[in-house]
């Protein structure tokens, strides 16, 4: 079944400022959010819809990659070497789910997750430092960093071996405690078993009752071409374990791009800087220049002024998702002369007064500057 679009999910403008797609995203999270409606299947399925798009839209990178690409520029997307959790510290939404959560439903957006005793795992961060061709052209890395799996001897429950966890006293199963504040019944998560609606009395040995244990895991990650500084691939379920048969989270890969000893790049296009000897940049030359496709024979015109520019078509980096290839821009430095012999002051000098002599020389820019000093100062 074809996504939907996103801007008509939250029911905005594709021109929607940000503060406007915040506002749209709140109201319609408090009216599908599973809190408000308990065992709605398709109001689940609605809030999850509502929250992609929101995570989309609301960062300015991905809103344009969807812009230009559809959702095709987005998927596999998420958010050097290490990991961390996203989990609490780098919540995708800010402040979004404090302030309608907690205000309105007292920390409901995180009993949601928990109701029946099954947590979803957290999601983890991955830094990836790619060389510049790698980034470009994509690639196949293996990654290893330590996280925590679902504990072997327990199966991820936490509790020892012909055992099982009791309902929780306070909150009688239902992960929630109530109580009224005006006219008002407000509830909220509850502190004893911390909305699990369950107490482990009888805790794995293995584990202590998390259901977790650390371990070095080895992933493939598949880089595409394109990738630039900051992109982000997720990798769906490599994340954390998830507790008493919730979902594992997500993996995170960020990408940080190595710098070039000649090449620099904005996005698909890439910028090199040649030198050329003063006699190149007069009487013009053929030289041999780098791309990333290895050196390409350039002619530099005759009469090359300095900080020309050349554009080589499709030599720049591969656009990500496809549609062709960016340019390579060729920044011409025209280098002046240092530690000239006698005889080159000489030449250099007589040079000069012959073009001085030239008539066409009057039309120069710089003739034409300093006649303008000289009429403007006296």
């Amino acid at each position: 079944m074809a996504k939907r679009d996103y801007y008509e999910i939250l029911g905005i403008d594709r021109s929607a400022p940000a503060e406007e797609i915040k506002k749209a995203y709140r109201k319609k999270a408090v009216q599908y959010h599973p809190d408000k409606n308990p065992d709605n299947k398709e109001a689940e399925e609605k809030f999850k819809e509502l929250t992609e798009a929101y995570q989309v839209l609301s960062d300015a990178q991905k809103r344009k990659m969807y812009d230009q690409f559809g959702h095709a520029g987005v998927d596999g997307q998420g958010g050097m070497g290490g990991f961390g959790g996203f989990g609490g510290g780098e919540n995708p939404f800010g402040d979004i789910f404090g302030d309608i959560f907690g205000d309105i439903f007292g920390g409901g957006g995180s009993r949601a997750r928990r109701r029946g005793g099954a947590v979803p795992g957290d999601d983890l961060r991955y830094n990836l430092s790619l060389k510049f061709e790698e980034a470009a052209f994509g690639v196949k890395k293996t990654i290893r960093f330590k996280k925590e799996v679902s504990c072997e001897n327990c199966s991820g429950s936490g509790v020892r071996a012909g055992s099982s966890p009791v309902t929780c006293s306070d909150c009688q199963g239902s992960g929630e405690v109530r109580f009224q504040q005006g006219f008002f019944t407000v509830s909220k998560s509850c502190g004893r078993c911390h909305g699990l609606g369950t107490l482990i009395q009888d805790p794995c040995g293995t584990c202590h009752g998390s259901g977790k244990v650390p371990k070095e895991v080895e992933i493939e990650v598949n880089i595409p071409a394109g990738m630039d500084t900051g992109h982000r691939l997720k990798i769906a379920g490599k994340g954390g374990p998830g507790f008493r048969g919730g979902p594992s989270g997500d993996l995170y890969v960020v990408v940080q791009v190595e710098d070039h000893e000649f090449f620099e790049r904005d996005r698909e296009t890439i910028y090199c800087d040649i030198p050329l000897r003063l006699a190149q940049a007069t009487l013009g030359d053929e030289i041999e220049v780098p791309t990333l496709d290895g050196k390409v024979k350039v002619k530099i015109p005759a009469g090359t002024q300095p900080d020309k520019m050349l554009r080589l078509k499709g030599k720049g980096v591969p656009r990500l998702n496809g549609f062709g290839r960016g340019d390579q821009i060729l920044r011409l430095q025209v280098e002046t002369p240092v530690h000239l012999t006698s005889e080159q002051k000489r030449l250099l000098k007589e040079f000069d007064e012959i073009e001085q002599s030239k008539k066409e020389n009057s039309k120069s820019r710089h003739a034409a500057f300093f006649s303008k000093v000289k009429e403007m100062f006296g």
